[in-house]
């Protein structure tokens, strides 16, 4: 091969991307610009990466051998309208989106169970509340009225206001949980989930399009230890 052809194919090569490569399990890898803190066994990633406002681009990806490969991506996600803020300086009720990476451990929904999605999935029933009563020791857990431990009467306006799912049909048609103040630190709030998106800013979840959040739900799997990593 000539040198001058050479030299053009290694120029060609050089500028052709490829999928990041995946990394040891005390490593960070970056998504479409975010930085990902890598757990152990992880296998599949959701990236946030902040753009204007309160929109992001929210990515799927996953590990295939030793490189993540991007399956698909929305360029219409959102965050909180109070913007984003560093995990351990959320505030409850400030609107703020936590920066970070965060497990998510299982999902919930207003569907039946479907063959195709993971164990994990939990149908919302009558009664279920997202527990945002500072006072209480279920404080950013899920629970039912009907077992008590949390002022589940107080309306949505009072500080210590919990979240009742069935007040939100389309948002949590599907919904992921993350893992952020998975210790329960009082007044730092909780109800941080990825969801489907409503008519505008969130409360400080993530939130993207409706197909995104079904496409996913075929996806996920536990057994891979999904994450959400969120960026600016």
């Amino acid at each position: 091969m000539k040198p001058l052809l050479s030299l053009l194919l290694l120029a060609t090569l050089l500028l052709v991307p490829s999928p990041a490569l995946a990394t040891s399990a005390a490593d960070t890898v970056t998504l479409d610009g975010v930085t990902v803190r890598v757990r152990p066994g992880t296998e599949q990633v959701v990236t946030v990466n902040h753009t204007k406002g309160h929109h992001a681009r929210v990515t799927f990806w996953s590990r295939s051998g030793q490189r993540w490969e991007k399956r698909f991506a929305a360029g219409d996600g959102r965050i909180g309208y109070g913007g984003l803020v560093r995990a351990k300086r959320r505030v409850q009720g400030s609107g703020r989106t936590p920066l970070g990476t965060f497990r998510m451990p299982w999902a919930f929904g207003m569907h039946h169970q479907k063959d195709a999605w993971d164990p994990s999935y939990r149908k919302v029933r009558t009664g279920d509340y997202w527990v945002l009563d500072n006072q209480s020791d279920h404080y950013n857990r899920y629970r039912n009225k009907q077992q008590g431990g949390f002022r589940w009467r107080l309306p949505a306006s009072d500080p210590n206001g919990s979240e009742r799912l069935q007040d939100y049909p389309v948002q949590y048609e599907w919904a992921v949980t993350t893992s952020f103040n998975s210790n329960q630190v009082k007044q730092r709030g909780g109800a941080i989930f990825l969801h489907v998106n409503g008519s505008g800013a969130t409360a400080g979840c993530v939130s993207a399009p409706r197909w995104f959040l079904k496409r996913l739900m075929r996806r996920l799997d536990q057994d891979r230890k999904p994450v959400i990593a969120i960026g600016r």
